[in-house]
């Protein structure tokens, strides 16, 4: 699982234990028929300044290997998406219903780590072939995409975390 696949999966999990329905938009399984409405998680941008993890962040220290680890990364904007769907019989009433609990979980504090800067919505429409209403939302938050170096400056790794708020 990538940085960006733990990120969406750490959205994901935040909006369900809050109360939201909400999946990944790509999960490995197969999708379950609706039986309310739900927001599908996905990344839609991951922007950031100059390409490289130029910024010297410290160090840490790695138990298993007994090694000091560098730290190097950067500022970047998550942009999430929250696409908003609901059943015919939920009506457009039901992504309004979402969007509200989605806007009142993020306005708590969002995800641990993660610092909330936008969050925003377009309208409602109904989708004949997928026989669902559907409503795109977008959330954007400020995470640091960090890389772990040996003591060589060989990069081992990178992940995404979140901002300090």
């Amino acid at each position: 699982m990538t940085g960006l696949d733990r990120i969406r999966e750490h959205m994901t999990a935040f909006l369900t234990a809050r109360g939201v329905q909400a999946v990944t938009a790509w999960p490995s399984q197969g999708r379950k028929r609706l039986s309310g409405p739900v927001a599908a998680v996905s990344i839609r941008a991951c922007e950031g300044g100059p390409s490289g993890f130029r910024d010297y962040l410290g160090e840490r220290y790695d138990r298993d290997s007994g090694q000091w680890q560098e730290l190097y990364g950067r500022k970047v904007q998550v942009t999430f998406g929250l696409d908003l769907y609901a059943p015919r019989e939920s009506g457009a009433a039901g992504c309004q219903t979402l969007f509200d609990d989605l806007a009142e979980a993020l306005a708590a504090g969002g995800p641990e780590g993660l610092k909330l800067h936008t969050l925003s919505r377009g309208e409602t429409a109904f989708d004949r072939e997928a026989g669902l209403f559907h409503c795109p939302a977008e959330a954007q938050c400020g995470a640091w995409l960090y890389a772990v170096a040996d003591e060589g400056g060989t990069f081992l790794d990178f992940e995404v975390r979140g901002e300090r708020a």
